[in-house]
């Protein structure tokens, strides 16, 4: 009889959204007469722009012929698309070397498999509410969590606390569930607690593209110092609509090197490289054609009108809820629009009252954490059409 991973033992009976896809079939099932407008989970509605679709089709049309047919690539990811990504990322005053660039089918993949990395005495600090894989990956190799409260005395940024000790921090930023958004000096201040304590930065900059002010950091490379404290993640899921397209990127600084307890130097570089190359064939190359268009300044020129369409959806949901009086946090650099529960409703309760009455679908906050018990998650990435019947339907139930 094989010993299993009773770790699985601690996680939550099932994923978040796969709990959210249960009760949206059988609501649909008992009411195949009634419209349901899903502004839950986030995935995008526009098509991908047409740069990246001819990106797509020259990595189509490569593999019908002999000498442009490509196998197995580099695991790393190819050259010419870890270079655009540098670019863009130098065009957004940040350097970053191609050689730090790895390329992979999502952020969701990557911030789930760094975990192996690092040792299971590691003390993960991770903010609540949060991101279901960042707790859940780390729950099933059995390392133990302590959470940093956001809430909105803190505007759901919570900061550190000298008097506490971490080696692993996830930060999430703008984001992903309450939108809010870190700036220059509040990520300073994250960096250097890291260094004073020898920790590690896991960021994930998922939603970097919605942000419109340019004081606010994209990258947490833009904070001094922080290449030798921080691992970053990115997607283009919802930069450019690959969510099920599925490109996105980590970037490990050479710099980040920490004394084994053998006392030899180990570069978290190397280790991920070799994770990688032992564990991943590398992201096809047609999708990896599709993505270095995106990364072109007329690529993402497209992205940025496909993602003013869905702040555009953000400001007509902001808009109701400032007209019903409910007080929210997001909207403004990012598609998530996070707003207090009607009533001080719990989240469930309140999914559930949304899908009966009302037939929109959202995300319970308490699926993110016990902070977000009272809290709730809509979307932008609906059609405008969608979008606007949803409120309409929201403004007559309140």
């Amino acid at each position: 009889m094989p010993k299993l991973n009773e770790h699985y033992q601690n996680l939550k009976e099932s994923y978040l959204f796969s709990e959210i896809a249960h009760r949206v079939a059988r609501y649909m099932e008992a009411n195949p007469d009634k419209k349901v407008i899903r502004l839950g989970i986030g995935d995008v509605t526009l098509p991908l722009g047409d740069v990246a679709i001819k990106g797509l089709h020259e990595g189509v049309d490569a593999m019908a012929q002999a000498n442009t047919f490509k196998g197995y690539g580099p695991e790393q990811g190819y050259g010419f698309l870890r270079d655009a990504i540098s670019a863009y990322l130098a065009r957004n005053g940040v350097s970053v070397d191609a050689d730090d660039i790895f390329i992979s089918d999502g952020a969701k993949s990557d911030t789930g498999n760094i975990s192996e990395l690092f040792d299971t005495d590691n003390v993960i600090l991770i903010p609540d509410p949060v991101y279901p894989v960042y707790v859940d990956s780390n729950i099933m190799n059995g390392k133990k969590i302590t959470y940093m409260a956001g809430n909105a005395e803190n505007h759901f940024l919570p900061m550190p606390e000298k008097n506490i000790h971490a080696d692993i921090i996830y930060l999430c930023s703008p984001n992903n569930p309450t939108g809010a958004v870190y700036n220059r000096e509040q990520l300073k201040e994250w960096v250097d607690y890291a260094l004073a304590n020898e920790a590690v930065i896991l960021f994930d900059s998922a939603y970097e593209a919605f942000i419109t002010d340019p004081e606010l950091p994209r990258s947490i490379y833009a904070i001094e110092g922080a290449k030798r404290c921080a691992i970053e993640f990115c997607s283009l899921s919802k930069t450019a609509g690959f969510t099920g397209t599925r490109c996105g990127y980590t970037i490990v600084p050479k710099e980040l090197t920490f004394t084994a307890q053998n006392g030899k130097e180990m570069s978290l570089h190397a280790m991920w490289n070799r994770r990688q190359s032992t564990k991943f064939n590398g992201t096809s190359y047609i999708v990896q054609k599709g993505a270095a268009a995106v990364f072109t300044e007329e690529g993402m020129k497209q992205c940025q009108e496909n993602i003013r369409y869905y702040q555009e959806n953000a400001r007509i949901i902001a808009d109701t809820l400032t007209r019903k009086g409910i007080r929210f946090f997001g909207g403004v650099h990012s598609p998530y629009i996070w707003f207090e529960c009607p009533g001080n409703q719990e989240s469930w309760e309140f999914f559930d009252y949304l899908l009966n009455h009302a037939q929109i679908v959202g995300t319970p906050g308490a699926g993110f954490g016990e902070n977000g018990s009272h809290y709730f998650r809509l979307t932008a990435f609906g059609s405008r059409e969608n979008t606007r019947e949803a409120m309409e339907r929201f403004e007559k139930l309140f």
